[in-house]
């Protein structure tokens, strides 16, 4: 599959250019970026063409892989989908439940297949972890802490705008929900608060009756990171394993569910309608912090 890439920042350097250039059945075709010498500087890199006009880049490959802002990917994404490309897109998808819709009915229309890139549910151990606890019946709520502390000197991450302005909310709060909802089902409604430090709990209310809780922060102290995660019932506990951070084998495994959906396999659990239900309850989230209710995600 021809794959081009938009985006040059550090999440494209530490995971989709190494695990595009590495894929045996991906021929990494170009990168587009916002920056002409950062994007000529990751392509030659890798082997790629840099390119000056997304278009142009689109034109060229079967697929796109996009490490940019949710609002900037989204844009790209609707493009790429009704000139007919597969999308392999990161989360959020966008920050708006409309312009996620509009890509998922863009993609439907043109037969185009889509994955979204929520990075520890490609690692094996976790997916194994959801199906044991799914073929578990019984569960009634689960909790989950993702504090990181991205604003200290070396952060890779830190220099990044949209995760300044949408917090742990829309950075990895995507990661918490992309763990709650595959056990706990679709969400009925959402009660937000944010606090200093970016400090965000979200209480989640659940169709089939349970409720998860997620504190959220990408500001936290640093005394203060940690990430923990479970799921609690009448089966008592079930703690969700560490795994190792190893992105580009986790972007690998993307492109495999890319490449065979694209095949007429069947569509990745982490499709671009997924995508979509996380944006929404995201969504609902951001308004209820902004006007102190509880929001039903539309």
């Amino acid at each position: 599959m021809r794959f081009g890439l938009f985006g040059t920042g550090p999440w494209a350097h530490l995971a989709h250019a190494p695990a595009l250039a590495a894929h045996p059945d991906v021929e990494f075709v170009g990168v587009w970026g916002r920056d002409p010498a950062k994007a000529a500087a990751l392509a030659q890199e890798h082997g790629a063409k840099p390119y000056a006009e997304v278009d142009d880049l689109i034109a060229d490959v079967d697929a796109i892989a996009v490490a940019l802002p949710p609002d900037i990917q989204a844009g790209i994404a609707l493009r790429a989908a009704r000139a007919g490309k597969h999308l392999l897109l990161d989360k959020p998808v966008a920050f708006t439940p409309e312009a996620a819709n509009e890509i998922v009915a863009a993609a439907k229309e043109h037969e185009v297949a889509g994955v979204v890139f929520f990075t520890r549910r490609f690692m094996p151990q976790i997916q194994e972890f959801i199906e044991q606890v799914r073929a578990t019946e019984g569960w009634l709520e689960a909790r989950i802490d993702h504090l990181g502390s991205i604003f200290q000197p070396g952060n890779p991450f830190g220099a990044s705008v949209w995760r300044k302005e949408g917090g742990g909310l829309w950075d990895v709060g995507p990661h918490a929900l992309a763990l709650i909802l595959p056990v706990l089902g679709p969400v009925a409604e959402v009660t937000a608060l944010a606090g200093a430090r970016d400090m965000t709990h979200v209480l989640l209310g659940h169709t089939s009756g349970a409720i998860s809780t997620l504190t959220l922060s990408v500001d936290a102290p640093e005394a203060l990171e940690r990430e923990d995660a479970a799921f609690f019932g009448e089966s008592g506990v079930a703690t969700v394993p560490p795994v190792p951070w190893l992105p580009v084998e986790a972007f690998g495994r993307a492109v495999d569910d890319l490449i065979s959906a694209s095949k007429g396999g069947p569509a990745s659990p982490l499709d671009l309608t997924f995508g979509t239900e996380v944006v929404t309850i995201l969504a609902a989230a951001a308004e209820s912090i902004r006007t102190g209710t509880t929001v039903k995600p539309a």
